[in-house]
């Protein structure tokens, strides 16, 4: 992707992302959303939704990034979003970081309450059945950092009925 000093570890099932992750994604609770970043391309603005949002809650950075149908990477302080995105001379499209996003945005400021894996267990066979969502929660309301299938997806409405929690350190 170019992205300098990313280098992400893919995870698959709840079990293997808790463990891994579970206790410093724990410790975010009562810190600030201070920034996120995103890529973009410069061309038409478009969120390139295969690279990692970045969330900073307060100088801690959280970077999580959704691959294939089943794999999730969470990586900490490790993406300097000030440097440039190499690698892409020759495509017609130019990635860049941007610090805006409609869904984003009114979150930032704001202190987290928790944060949730969220394990999507539909009563009918689907091909997403087991995928791992984050979800950051504020007084304001949920954000989510969902698989959309081999990419990241952005929700902020109620999560869907078929998500299993998996609360993190309570």
């Amino acid at each position: 992707m170019g992205i300098s000093g990313f280098e992400p570890s893919f995870l698959i099932k709840v079990d293997a992302i808790r463990q891994a992750h579970g206790s410093r994604l724990a410790a975010l609770a009562g810190r600030r959303l201070t920034g996120f970043a995103l890529v973009r391309f410069a061309e038409d603005g478009d969120w390139f939704a295969d690279c990692p949002v970045v969330l900073d809650f307060d100088g801690i950075q959280v970077e999580v990034c959704h691959w294939k149908f089943d794999e999730l990477s969470i990586s900490w302080d490790t993406i300097d979003t000030a440097v440039t995105i190499t690698g892409w001379e020759s495509s017609e499209l130019t990635p860049r970081w941007s610090h805006s996003d409609e869904h984003l945005e009114p979150f930032v400021g704001q202190e987290l309450r928790e944060v949730t894996l969220l394990e999507w267990r539909p009563a009918e066979r689907d091909l997403a059945a087991g995928t791992v969502a984050v979800e950051f929660v504020f007084a304001s309301g949920c954000l989510r950092i969902v698989n959309g299938l081999d990419e990241n997806r952005i929700e902020v409405d109620a999560a869907h009925l078929d998500y299993v929690r998996h609360r993190l350190g309570r």
